[in-house]
């Protein structure tokens, strides 16, 4: 074997997390062979675009939970962003006003949240779990209350562009919504692995203080995983409006399961410092590929939610042994020296 192909390989096999990405990797394609055999129509043309637009959103939102993780924190707010955005959106739209101004009042009060969650876990240095929790409920009650507590008529004939832009409409054989997905997916993966932010979000995630005293800005660096983790959430707001035509108050509730899902079982360690956005994409794809077979496979809804239940405790239980073996190795070696 050569040196110019071994050297590579093993400068890719180096990089942390890459082994469990491989891993869930093969087992999302036995998986979708799996359900194939069990029913053609599985692979048919028409079933995988579909998969593909279901997969979309589960990846936007499992983008912005593993930000999070990688720092060591997580958002729990996610699901209740996602139906601020699609609310607020929808009423706005319902008014007469333009779907796109409605398309950036969304966004910014997305990112509003988000930015108040970074400063209330970073500056405040409030639990995440704690803070997060107030501002789902936070972001929830707003949704409510964006329409006076009544789901939205449907937005009219005048959004059908923003319908078509977000998920009716194609571009070279695919729906929008995957491109919207993808293009996000190619600019949040180069700046976690390519910029000096990407850096700082996984210097915190692995020594939070060892990453202040080298002069990282943690209150920065941790705000900008929460902005991001709230505006892709109020994307896939918007996705959901443009979806059913209209607004509803429940809209994202238990996303942060799928979104943890998508995070997790890609890789993404919970205990931080660890994770890539290509193992979202597999981790979404194994969530978008088990809902989908299943339901082929007459599987009801709960049971599918117990499968993918089971999957992401495993995930994070097999994450924590082995974070948890290799802390005691460094310490055998330290005390050895």
């Amino acid at each position: 074997m050569s040196r110019e192909f071994v050297n590579p390989f093993k400068r890719m096999m180096a990089i942390r997390g890459i082994g469990q990405v491989l891993t869930v990797t093969i087992g999302l394609i036995v998986l979708y062979v799996v359900f194939g055999f069990m029913n053609p129509v599985f692979f048919s043309p028409r079933n995988i675009s579909n998969l593909l637009r279901q997969i979309a959103p589960i990846l936007l939102i499992g983008i912005g939970q593993s930000y999070v993780l990688i720092t060591g924190n997580i958002d729990l707010s996610i699901g209740s962003v996602l139906g601020m955005s699609c609310m607020i959106s929808a009423t706005m739209m319902t008014k007469g006003i333009n779907p796109w101004i409605a398309v950036v009042v969304a966004l910014l009060c997305c990112l509003a949240m988000g930015l108040a969650n970074g400063l209330l876990v970073s500056l405040a240095k409030l639990p995440p779990f704690i803070a997060t929790l107030g501002t789902m409920t936070i972001a929830r009650g707003i949704a409510q209350i964006a329409n006076n507590n009544y789901n939205t008529d449907s937005i009219g004939e005048a959004a059908q562009g923003f319908r078509d832009f977000f998920y009716y409409g194609k571009t070279f054989g695919l729906y929008n919504t995957i491109w919207i997905a993808a293009v996000l997916w190619i600019i949040f993966n180069f700046i976690l692995m390519r910029t000096r932010s990407g850096r700082h979000i996984y210097a915190i995630g692995s020594n939070v203080e060892a990453a202040r005293l080298s002069g990282v800005n943690v209150i920065s660096a941790t705000t900008k995983a929460y902005m991001v983790s709230a505006f892709v959430a109020g994307v896939v707001g918007l996705i959901t409006t443009a979806t059913s035509g209209m607004g509803a108050m429940d809209a994202g509730n238990g996303y942060e399961l799928n979104a943890v899902a998508a995070s997790v079982i890609g890789g993404v360690s919970t205990l931080g410092g660890q994770g890539l956005l290509f193992g979202t994409v597999i981790g979404a794809s194994i969530w978008g590929v088990l809902q989908n077979g299943l339901q082929f496979a007459g599987a009801p809804v709960a049971i599918r939610n117990i499968v993918i239940g089971i999957i992401v405790v495993v995930s994070v239980l097999l994450d924590v042994i082995v974070r948890s073996g290799k802390g005691s190795k460094k310490k055998r070696l330290v005390s050895a020296a």
